[in-house]
């Protein structure tokens, strides 16, 4: 059985966001994101597969742009999907732990 706790294992760096891949299955990809303050995840979209993002703790702002830029407060709970090709960022307020199942073979592209 694959099992981690993802807030048990945070661990914040300097510079770019910390990014922890801990479960991987032929299918799918799960990967945990540590934030510090004003950390971003920049712009980039994923030409094969959806994106869903779960929020552990902290708080931030998700903001997605499929032509028109949308965004959603992020704090515990929250869950979110970056659709198949569309440009999707994270901003991080404070500390913040995010974690996200991908379709293994989404690609992935930066703006």
């Amino acid at each position: 059985m694959d099992c981690v706790n993802v807030i048990e294992k945070k661990e914040f760096k300097e510079g770019n966001v910390n990014k922890v891949a801990f479960i991987k299955t032929e299918q799918l990809g799960h990967d945990s994101y540590y934030f510090r303050a004003g950390q971003v995840l920049a712009y980039h979209r994923h030409p094969e597969g959806d994106q869903i993002f779960f929020v552990h703790e902290g708080k931030g702002k998700f903001y997605l742009d499929n032509g028109s830029e949308e965004s959603v407060e992020l704090k515990p709970g929250v869950c979110v999907l970056a659709p198949k090709g569309v440009w999707h960022k994270i901003v991080a307020d404070g500390e913040l732990v995010v974690s996200q199942v991908t379709k293994q073979g989404a690609g992935m592209e930066t703006r």
